[in-house]
């Protein structure tokens, strides 16, 4: 295979799932705290050993010792992961919404264990615990919080919650030393996996009646998805001239002249 055509192959796949990943940041401008997914391109350029040559003369007037060195580019993707920049914050007046500014989550009890999440439009079921809007319930100093029928709920910047001016615990709130180490679980969960080091939040505040808006940019995002598929384009058009120019070698080279 050519090495053309092995680089243009890596590049269009990595351009598809550049695209996957743009339209999954699209499908989710509108939901509550949703945090866009960035790629990261790993530089995987075959150098040969004359390229790292600072000075390939022996003089200034002498004449280059080796050719002009060739650098071979098979570009793949080496990471993704969510972009954790703040959202907007947008006023909803809902006493059961509420939106964290800063860095840090709140912590929800997930079927498995337990999750992550930025989003607090909370919702409150029959029995009055406050849950998300998936059913995980919330978790206030360490259980779920219940909320009597009418009952009035409030929340300091700290966190702190009061249900009908009673003291009810305070969220768990959580942030991580290294939030990139996070897996995402569905649109607005993460699950810790291991190595993001839990620590206390700092600089985080509580925003009772707000919601944090997703962190898309639609207008980025189109420009983005322009981009690649003009860029697959064009690897496409690679792998098919490559093909054209082995088919050619292998039907015109060699056959006898008349």
């Amino acid at each position: 295979m050519r090495d053309s055509t092995q680089s243009a192959i890596f590049g269009a796949l990595s351009n598809e799932l550049r695209m996957s990943s743009i339209a999954n940041n699209l499908a989710n401008v509108n939901t509550s705290a949703f945090k866009k997914d960035k790629l990261a391109f790993h530089d995987t350029f075959v150098r040969f050993a004359h390229d790292y040559l600072v000075d390939s003369k022996t003089s200034i007037r002498g004449k280059d010792m080796f050719p002009e060195g060739h650098i071979m580019a098979k570009a793949r993707l080496s990471a993704q992961q969510p972009d954790f920049q703040q959202g907007s914050l947008e006023r909803t007046g809902n006493q059961l919404d509420f939106a964290l500014s800063g860095q840090g989550f709140f912590s929800v009890q997930g079927d498995d264990g337990m999750l992550y999440t930025r989003a607090g439009n909370f919702v409150t079921d029959s029995n009055g615990m406050l849950r998300t809007l998936d059913g995980h319930p919330v978790l206030v100093s360490g259980g779920p919080l219940i909320v009597p029928p009418g009952g009035r709920i409030e929340a300091d910047g700290d966190g702190n919650v009061l249900v009908n001016g009673q003291p009810a615990g305070a969220f768990d709130l959580v942030d991580f030393e290294d939030p990139t180490a996070l897996e995402r679980a569905g649109s607005n969960y993460f699950v810790d996996p291991g190595g993001a080091g839990q620590i206390p939040p700092e600089e985080l505040a509580v925003a009772q009646g707000f919601i944090e808006k997703s962190n898309v940019e639609v207008v980025t995002e189109m420009v983005s998805m322009i981009e690649t598929q003009r860029a697959f384009t064009m690897y496409t058009k690679m792998i098919q001239t490559d093909s054209d120019l082995d088919t050619k070698l292998i039907t015109q080279v060699g056959r006898p002249t008349a």
